[in-house]
């Protein structure tokens, strides 16, 4: 465990130029497909950054190396778990998140569940784009982005920065379009490994999850390849996903993570925002 931990450290060494990615990522407006060969790491990896950072320059690489940290704590997927009346509760991410060294969350169990997983992967991304993130962020922002009450208390759904992540509906708008401004919503068409998505079921429930990419199988079937915490792959871990299971999706991309250090911790939000349906044309 010590040495793949160093080796995810590194990662920002191998894979980025920190002054050419420094930017939003950008895309032609066609719509993305893996190889075979992009899926042969497995379901547990850390190679994210390596894999799907070919495919992107700009802030998208940072969520993949981001993805990579968060991973490096629990090479078989960590344990999926979800239950708010359990005694210990729930747990977003099974270790200690911190944002520039402070502190957000005290893990109740070693278990995590899809929100968290990829809000970990943003706030690992963030420690990666401010290295000197500490000195630029207010106490009071620091703690809207926390996980938890001072007290090791739950963070209600819609309560700052995490509560509207961690909200039912589609919680990467409502945290990082509307409530800090930090990204910009994007049509399925645009989507680039890296970015955030909420999918809602046809069979009811939704799922937070970073893009992949979109994937044709063997026998012509589209899916979506995306990393998060589900029960399928034991907590963290990549899936691939038939998109006929996808009723929408709300796809955001980080484009502005330096407002970081000035959002409005009281900004409103608005929680009827709509989905996206998937739809490709006939000749894909």
């Amino acid at each position: 465990m010590r040495i793949l931990l160093i080796i995810v450290a590194l990662i920002p060494l191998f894979y980025c130029n920190t002054k050419s990615d420094l930017k939003p990522t950008q895309d032609n407006g066609k719509w993305f497909f893996l190889n075979k060969e992009d899926l042969s790491a497995g379901v547990h990896h850390t190679r994210h950054a390596e894999i799907f950072g070919k495919y992107v320059e700009g802030y998208n690489k940072f969520v993949l190396m981001g993805i990579d940290s968060a991973q490096s704590h629990a090479p078989d997927g960590g344990g999926y778990f979800i239950g708010l009346k359990a005694d210990p509760p729930e747990s977003p991410i099974g270790y200690e998140l911190k944002l520039f060294g402070e502190s957000l969350l005290k893990p109740p169990r070693s278990t995590s569940y899809c929100s968290g997983s990829t809000y970990t992967a943003f706030i690992e991304a963030l420690n990666l784009i401010f290295s000197d993130g500490q000195n630029q962020i207010s106490p009071q922002r620091l703690e809207a982005l926390r996980m938890q009450e001072p007290d090791g208390g739950r963070r209600e759904d819609y309560v700052k920065f995490w509560g509207y992540w961690n909200a039912d509906g589609y919680g990467n708008h409502f945290a990082l379009v509307q409530y800090s401004k930090m990204g910009e919503r994007i049509s399925p068409q645009r989507a680039r490994p890296g970015d955030f998505m909420n999918i809602s079921w046809k069979k009811g429930g939704g799922h937070s999850v970073i893009f992949l990419g979109w994937y044709r199988d063997e026998k012509g079937g589209k899916n979506v390849v995306y990393w998060a915490s589900q029960k399928g792959t034991n907590g963290m871990g990549d899936a691939v996903v038939p998109v006929e299971r996808i009723r929408e999706v709300c796809v955001v991309r980080l484009t502005n993570p330096e407002r970081l250090f000035s959002f409005n911790i009281d900004e409103p939000v608005r929680t009827d925002v709509k989905g996206d349906s998937i739809q490709f044309p006939s000749e894909n």
